[in-house]
């Protein structure tokens, strides 16, 4: 009876249902600078539909752990080497870098592969990481961010100042900003323009944002000089200067949160207050414009429009105010490149897109026609013009010394200082400030060599700094 009923179990066991498959986990490794904000801005909304592939974020905040940090590239470089993620999200500068130190995964035939949608893409970020990338795509990114020029329409009807346009330079701003009346108190009277959050505007910062969409620098990292004493960089604090003494710019000199916290410090804000023409900013203003109109009590809306800038008048087409800070990229010889690439293909997809559309928490979306307007505000002005990325600060950081900034900025706000006092002229400050700067970079330089070792006969630096470089 016994040998009966075991074969009976022994046949219903055999005959039974088959047992489901096992469905596999894989765990990518992700290289983000905090866990938290990744899971919230990207992590949580991949595992809702992805919960085969489990998200382990290495934050970079443990290379901080012993201190400060002296040489950023090889504390980066050692993390990692430790940690070995599978996902990096860096700028476009370390991601130019590592494309040339064939740390990264080219993505071009996995696109194929998968006939991956990237024709929404915004098509000059494409053309950026490919450049960047050496003619491949190693990397996506999901966001980037641009200034552009807002503007009240309704002042400008109000005051008969025709309307902004879309390549405008500095000397366009400054000009129409002149046009409005510069009359009456400054608790009720408008200005042409201004920069929000901007405490202080003075001499120095305001030519140094001038100078920002013409691409000139105050260092040239190949040669190693000091180019202040130019005749652009007369030109641009001219610029300034007459835009300071004109009374049409709004100057902010203390800060909005010392009397009356946050009314006091919408108060501050004109653009957002309606009592200014114009002002540059990034796509999170859109934010604040909308939340001002239930922070405020009896709020008075007003029309907002848009345009792209401010250019380089000698190239007007392009913009250099340009930040990609999240490009998304898998690590050569990855073990998990096809789990790492479904939460790439992801971050940067069109689902992704649709879901983030509305925040505008983290800079403008690269597929373009998920967002078309913002409150009523027309999002075309972010994707017109042609994104041109410097890479002359990486450069900057690794062949001029960080302790070289600080002398300068003394000599710079020294200078700059007489010449807001007018005990200098704008040539007379320059000149000095190049020789002085000249000197504290060539001392800043020496100690740094002596500091590393460096050896002391040019030529012999130069075959060092050459065999560094891969030459």
């Amino acid at each position: 009876m016994l040998l009966v009923m075991a074969g009976l179990l022994l046949a219903g066991c055999t005959n039974g249902p088959a047992k489901k498959d096992v469905k596999t986990t894989s765990t990518v490794r992700v290289m983000y600078y905090n866990e938290d904000s990744f899971h919230q801005t990207y992590g949580d909304l991949f595992t809702i539909q992805n919960d085969d592939i489990k998200i382990e974020v290495i934050s970079t905040d443990k290379m901080y752990r012993d201190g400060e940090i002296e040489d950023y590239d090889k504390a980066l470089q050692d993390f990692i080497d430790t940690e070995q993620p599978d996902v990096l999200m860096v700028d476009v500068g370390r991601y130019s870098q590592m494309v040339s130190e064939g740390k990264l995964t080219e993505l071009d035939s996995l696109i194929e592969r998968d006939k991956y949608n990237t024709e929404s893409i915004y098509p000059a970020l494409l053309d950026i990481l490919k450049e960047k990338g050496e003619g491949k795509l190693y990397g996506l990114t999901p966001t980037f961010y641009r200034n552009v020029i807002y503007y009240n329409a309704d002042l400008f009807a109000e005051h008969g100042v025709e309307l902004p346009q879309d390549g405008m330079t500095w000397q366009d701003i400054i000009d129409t900003a002149r046009r409005f009346p510069t009359d009456g108190d400054k608790d009720t009277r408008i200005y042409g323009f201004g920069r929000e959050h901007y405490r202080g505007m003075t001499l120095d910062n305001l030519a140094n944002t001038i100078a920002s969409p013409l691409g000139l620098k105050t260092v040239n990292p190949e040669t190693k000089k000091v180019t202040v004493n130019t005749e652009a960089w007369k030109q641009v604090y001219k610029l300034a200067q007459e835009a300071l003494e004109s009374d049409a710019l709004y100057n902010l000199q203390e800060d909005p949160f010392e009397n009356g916290g946050m009314r006091n410090y919408y108060e501050s804000q004109l653009f957002l207050m309606g009592r200014m023409a114009m002002t540059v900013n990034g796509p999170y203003y859109l934010r604040e414009l909308k939340e001002i109109k239930n922070r405020v009590q009896d709020y008075k809306p007003f029309q907002v429009g848009i345009v792209a800038g401010p250019v380089d008048p000698a190239n007007p087409e392009i913009s250099r105010d340009v930040y990609l800070n999240n490009v998304t990229a898998i690590r050569a010889n990855s073990p998990n490149t096809d789990a790492a690439w479904e939460l790439v293909k992801f971050i940067n997809g069109e689902q992704y897109a649709k879901i983030k559309s509305r925040s505008m928490n983290d800079g403008i979306l690269s597929r373009m026609g998920m967002t078309k307007d913002s409150d009523g505000i027309n999002m075309e002005a972010f994707y017109k013009l042609k994104p041109a990325i410097d890479d002359s600060s990486s450069a900057v950081e690794d062949k001029i010394p960080y302790e070289f900034y600080s002398k300068f900025y003394d000599i710079s706000s020294r200078e700059i200082g007489l010449v807001e006092s007018k005990k200098k002229t704008i040539e007379e400050a320059l000149q000095v400030i190049e020789e002085e700067g000249q000197a504290a970079l060539d001392q800043a330089i020496k100690e740094k060599e002596a500091k590393d070792g460096a050896p002391k006969d040019k030529e012999e630096a130069s075959a060092d700094s050459s065999e560094d470089q891969g030459v």
